[in-house]
């Protein structure tokens, strides 16, 4: 009967590790953080040199955001300060922007980059939001902001 005894912790620990072997493991080997190189390009397509435009502005704020379940973090941070709309430039003289995030667990994290764009023309104002999901298995991405 006592031999029995000493085998039953055995046997209940063997059960309890082989059900919590994928946790036990990834708590022994942790995933390692990669780094993540998000690029940006501010333009503008239109022309704004007509009489209509010659008051208005944009600014312009974007946001990188390391998102880990309900945990959010601003990572990176820029306002572009406004500027007249006709003083952007084109596509082929973007304003680039290359921002490199360290620390991203891949299979845990993902990167939310997000922008409000902000007309202002006589005192009117519109709000732009956009954005983009930089998720597992993405090295980078790109966000294209049209002006």
């Amino acid at each position: 009967m006592k031999k029995q005894l000493i085998w039953l912790p055995v046997v209940i620990a063997a059960v309890l590790l082989a059900a919590w072997n994928k946790p036990l493991r990834e708590l022994m080997t942790p995933e390692k953080a990669v780094t993540k190189n998000v690029s940006l390009a501010v333009y503008t397509n239109d022309n704004y040199n007509a009489s209509i435009y010659s008051n208005a502005s944009a600014s312009l704020q974007v946001s990188i955001v390391k998102v880990r379940g309900s945990e959010r973090k601003v990572v990176w941070q820029k306002s572009y300060d406004a500027k007249l709309l006709k003083d952007y430039p084109t596509f082929a003289n973007a304003l680039a922007e290359k921002v490199v995030v360290n620390n991203v667990v891949d299979s845990k994290d993902r990167l939310e980059v997000v922008y409000t764009l902000t007309y202002n023309d006589k005192g009117n104002q519109l709000q732009l939001q956009d954005g983009t999901i930089i998720s597992k298995g993405e090295k980078g991405g790109k966000l294209f902001i049209n002006i």
